[in-house]
């Protein structure tokens, strides 16, 4: 990441993955994540790619090999489909470069072992894209939480509650737990520091749509999770809030609460004829864009300073470890001990 005359350069990012959320990211990476520079996108779809790499000075192409092949490339985020991520992490590290995966990082503990133990044998960063870390009000919690202002985690709650769900068909099976909910895992975990999950317990159906639910689709769900510290963690998920994209959190401690997320975009109320009225995000890339910039920030830092990110793979395992578990819990109708169960589960089975 050095010109030939000495100076530091901004870091070459190449994305994997020209989707909703890799358009996102790219069009981040290209205009608010300080010393990155979109280099390469790639995308197997033609066309796909370049039309979105174009406008942001970028180069467009559809094989994600010549893309790991640049010499201008020197770190790597993956945004493609959820069954590509395993093998382009571990790709992404053979060839050498820092790698920054969306959500999951693997569909069973076996693929996501094998991206930590790739990244690790090859010295590189590998980061997984848990933006809640970065929301300032989530954030904000984390520090209180460290600095004993609500004494011990008691309970802890986190919900996500998608805008709609436009087509079921295209879901795949088991995504309320692997896809949704898998960042409030780890908000749970990150919100109760130095606590592990004993039990895990999952109740989920398709109440959304029914008719889907032969084929593997779960809309709604509620987890309870207990922890080796005492603390019982609640997680909820619904991909029906016609209201707005809605995420929260909240953690009772032995001296006090903390409430996080409140739904509303702004300050702003309008009062009139049919009552009290507050504007909602509608979607993720709305409501998180400071923490998506945040943990893209994060990376390139990370990368720029030869250090491990703040979020690690490891932490990745963590969270699947409970998702797994879920399926599990959902499959036997009872509570589960993730360190049985999760590495028996893969959750591209029904």
């Amino acid at each position: 990441m050095s010109d030939v005359d000495g100076d530091v350069r901004s870091t070459g990012i190449g994305l994997i993955g020209a989707g909703r959320i890799g358009s996102s990211h790219a069009r981040l990476v290209a205009t608010r994540v300080p010393g990155a520079r979109l280099a390469a996108v790639a995308d197997p779809r033609p066309g796909v790619a370049a039309a979105l790499a174009g406008p942001l000075g970028a180069v467009g192409l559809t094989d994600p090999a010549e893309l790991l092949a640049r010499p201008d490339v020197d770190a790597v985020v993956v945004t493609a489909s959820t069954e590509a991520h395993a093998d382009l992490v571990e790709a992404a590290a053979r060839a050498g470069k820092p790698v920054f995966c969306e959500k999951p990082a693997g569909l069973s503990m076996a693929e996501i072992d094998r991206g930590i133990a790739a990244t690790d044998a090859a010295g590189v960063a590998f980061q997984v894209g848990f933006n809640r870390r970065f929301a300032p009000e989530f954030a904000a919690a984390r520090a209180a939480i460290d600095a004993g202002r609500i004494g011990r985690p008691q309970l802890l709650r986190s919900l996500t509650r998608d805008p709609g769900l436009p087509n079921p068909a295209v879901v795949p099976a088991w995504a309320v737990f692997v896809l949704t909910l898998i960042h409030d895992f780890d908000t749970l975990l990150w919100l109760n520091p130095g606590a592990e999950p004993v039990s895990v317990y999952a109740v989920a159906d398709a109440l959304i749509a029914p008719d889907f639910k032969d084929a593997g689709l779960l809309d709604t769900a509620v987890v309870t999770i207990r922890f080796d510290n005492g603390a019982i963690a609640v997680a909820e998920a619904n991909f029906s809030a016609s209201y707005g994209y809605d995420v929260r959190g909240e953690v009772f401690g032995s001296a006090g609460m903390l409430s996080i997320g409140e739904g509303p975009r702004s300050a702003l109320q309008v009062l009139d004829a049919d009552g009290r009225h507050s504007p909602t995000p509608r979607s993720d890339v709305e409501l998180f864009a400071d923490a998506y910039t945040g943990e893209l920030t994060e990376f390139v830092a990370a990368v720029r300073e030869g250090r491990t990110p703040s979020v690690t793979g490891r932490d990745a395992r963590r969270a699947l470890s409970i998702a797994l578990s879920c399926i599990a819990s959902v499959r036997s109708g009872g509570p589960v001990d993730p360190a049985v169960v999760a590495a028996t589960v893969d959750a591209r089975t029904r």
